[in-house]
């Protein structure tokens, strides 16, 4: 039997209650917002067929387009760019011809997209992308997936989608509480908490083969499970020793190098800088919850937010930014940090609380679960000033993360 059920049940504040609400201080943060400019499109030179396949493509397009932060569908004819091309559907195939040029004739693109109908968004999604880049040099986050935690029949389950959201598939059937995907840098695995085996351990799962490996499942709590940019470190919280503490490890079976000593706090979360020298994670040792920043080889932490009762769910952009979940005003929002000046701005507005933060990469955008009588869906958060876009509109969805 796995000894300490205690230290179980008090270790999961490594990954609920360290973001769990409550009445305490309101963080000051200072929120600024700017749009910048935006390049008008014009789409009605699309001929589009009477096919739901077709529909889904001109719809989806459209989608991108607007939420890319960089361009917006214009009224016809009024756009400093335009598309003109046909949506067609063939034997079971979707076929999306099209030609990007600007008001003096330049052309930006001339390609075909084909797609079996039934992954008509991927056509969109491809096209999309080589738009905004070709006409803006701006990346995007069409092509990446999005890993997430979803609630059906009572039961929690791992599940992949585009990054519309539109096309959600399960990954695990366990019928259990899983915890906190991440993904390694090269998309093959994501890592993440579950209660398979009845208690907290660490697995990892191939996306394309369903593949699974039990990471970690040392006796007490296992969750975390960063996996480093290198591919080969994993970061975990671990309470085999005591209390929960910041630990690394090798992968496969590496032993776990220990990395705090807080024999009086619990440790969560923990996500690598996008060079892989540090690890920003949340500790409670100030006596509430806080973000604080450890070099891979331990070392001195250092504290990094210094405002607000409860900062959590850090998430460290290849932007070199860190994004993470902060108490204000009685509701969680989003926040970003800059590591190297301690700048930081709430990007989220106060209709909702907003959870569990994870970076696209484009480097500009944040998906994160926003919570309303406690019915989760998933949000796009743009960091420049666009309005959140709600990329699920049923179900119970939370803890999104973002290919790299």
């Amino acid at each position: 039997m796995r000894k300490n059920m205690f230290r179980t049940r008090v270790a999961l504040l490594a990954l609920a209650a360290l973001s769990a609400s409550a009445q305490m201080a309101t963080a000051q943060v200072v929120v600024t917002k700017s749009a910048g400019d935006k390049v008008g499109i014009d789409l009605s030179g699309i001929q589009t067929g009477g096919g739901a396949a077709a529909q889904v493509v001109r719809r989806t397009l459209e989608n991108n387009l607007n939420r890319s932060g960089w361009m917006q569908v214009a009224a016809p004819g009024k756009g400093a760019v335009a598309v003109r091309g046909t949506i067609t559907e063939n034997g079971g195939q979707v076929l999306f011809k099209c030609q990007v040029t600007n008001v003096v004739g330049q052309s930006y693109l001339n390609a075909a997209y084909a797609q079996p109908a039934a992954l008509a968004y991927q056509a969109a999604h491809q096209a999309a992308h080589d738009i905004v880049t070709k006409v803006t040099g701006k990346p995007t986050f069409f092509l990446a997936q999005l890993a997430l935690i979803g609630k059906r029949g009572g039961s929690q389950e791992l599940y992949l989608a585009d990054s519309g959201a539109q096309n959600i598939r399960p990954l695990t059937q366990d019928r259990t509480h899983c915890l906190k995907p991440r993904w390694s840098p090269d998309n093959r695995l994501i890592s993440y908490a579950s209660y398979l085996m009845r208690w907290p351990d660490v697995y990892t799962i191939d996306v394309k083969n369903g593949t699974r490996t039990r990471a970690a499942y040392y006796p007490g709590v296992n969750s975390g499970g960063a996996i480093a940019p290198d591919g080969r470190t994993m970061a975990l919280i671990l309470s085999k020793d005591g209390n929960p503490e910041l630990y690394v490890k090798t992968l496969p079976n590496g032993v776990p190098i220990r990395l705090t000593r807080t024999p009086r706090a619990t440790e969560g979360s923990p996500c690598w800088s996008p060079d892989g020298s540090r690890i920003a994670y949340v500790s409670d040792v100030s006596g509430t919850p806080q973000i604080y920043i450890v070099s891979r080889t331990g070392g001195a932490p250092e504290r990094l937010t210094m405002r607000g009762a409860q900062n959590v769910a850090p998430d460290w952009g290849a932007n070199g930014l860190i994004a993470y979940q902060t108490l204000s005003g009685g509701k969680f929002m989003i926040a970003i940090i800059d590591p190297a000046t301690k700048q930081e701005r709430i990007i989220t507005p106060y209709d909702a609380s907003f959870e569990d933060p994870s970076w696209a990469p484009d480097g500009r955008h944040i998906a994160a679960a926003r919570a309303v009588n406690y019915n989760y869906s998933i949000y796009l958060l743009d960091t420049m000033g666009d309005k959140p876009v709600a990329l699920t509109t049923s179900g119970d969805w939370t803890a999104p993360a973002w290919s790299r």
